[in-house]
């Protein structure tokens, strides 16, 4: 069985409490987009369990990978027979594009149908947020504001049919922990689920990301990054997640050469999410 996991970006990110459990709660909204890994799956044909993978490097332990995590967990819970798990990887770790998130989530789905579980959306849900709390939002895949640790999940629509959508993810890369650290958890006035209501347009200044200043004081090519999509006629542009991707928003794709050198690049519109340019510029 052959899958392709997507990525997806933030609309807004308020972080607004520290929680007991040493999480945090945050509001934001989650968009789809199809900036896409690929995942192979097959029946083990001597019984072991196998993990691979090809494209961009993946730090840390292959073991601690989520793909592997949500076998163990399928095995645990319903006596998985051992499966060869091969990820391609396109979506750049580290980027606030929740890849692995995705990975985790759909290898889950993938899993449930290949062996006939017959596991509901709810209690995939279920299982996707124990892997971590962005699976959830991958399950069912659709616009949502997110709310707890991201877990809590309601379905949005968001009126961006039409609009051009680029991802610039610069070489560097922004530890969630750290970033979190740098947080002073905070209500907003208006949060991204209100926002999200109003034209496009008027987002730029209503519509933003708690970790943004942080992070890019840290890395400046970051915010260098939002001021050139700006500067390039974007209608909207923000960092997603805790960094380091940043995309922007516009009427039509803004000419690339020269603008991005060392940056991976994809481009999309989202009426269609037919991917139009990827890759790294030189």
């Amino acid at each position: 069985m052959v899958i392709t996991p997507n990525c997806k970006i933030n609309f807004g990110l308020n972080v607004i409490r520290k929680r007991d459990d040493g999480f945090h709660d945050i509001e934001s909204v989650f968009y789809p987009v199809g900036l896409s890994d690929t995942i192979e799956i097959n029946p083990s044909a001597d019984r072991q369990f196998r993990f691979s993978s090809s494209g961009l490097d993946i730090p840390g332990d292959p073991g601690s990978n989520l793909c592997v995590k949500a076998w163990e967990l399928m095995k645990s819970l319903y006596h998985v027979p051992p499966v060869s798990i091969h990820l391609d990887k396109v979506i750049p770790p580290g980027s606030g594009l929740g890849g692995g998130s995705s990975d985790g989530a759909f290898t889950l789905k993938a899993l449930n149908e290949m062996f006939r579980l017959g596991l509901d959306t709810g209690q995939l849900k279920d299982l996707a947020s124990r892997l971590g709390s962005d699976c959830t939002f991958f399950i069912e895949n659709v616009p949502a504001v997110a709310k707890g640790k991201g877990e809590i999940l309601e379905k949005v629509s968001v009126n961006v049919g039409g609009l051009y959508l680029l991802i610039i993810v610069p070489p560097v890369h922004m530890d969630t922990s750290e970033a979190y650290s740098m947080i002073r958890p905070a209500r907003h006035e208006s949060p991204p689920e209100e926002i999200i209501s109003l034209p496009v347009e008027r987002w730029r200044d209503q519509m933003t990301n708690d970790f943004e200043v942080h992070v890019c004081n840290k890395y400046p090519a970051i915010r260098r990054i939002k001021e050139i999509l700006y500067l390039n006629d974007a209608i909207y542009s923000s960092m997603s997640g805790s960094g380091s991707a940043v995309f922007g928003l516009f009427s039509q794709i803004p000419l690339l050469e020269g603008l991005f050198p060392g940056c991976f690049v994809w481009a999309s519109s989202p009426l269609t999410l037919a991917p139009a340019l990827t890759g790294y510029l030189r």
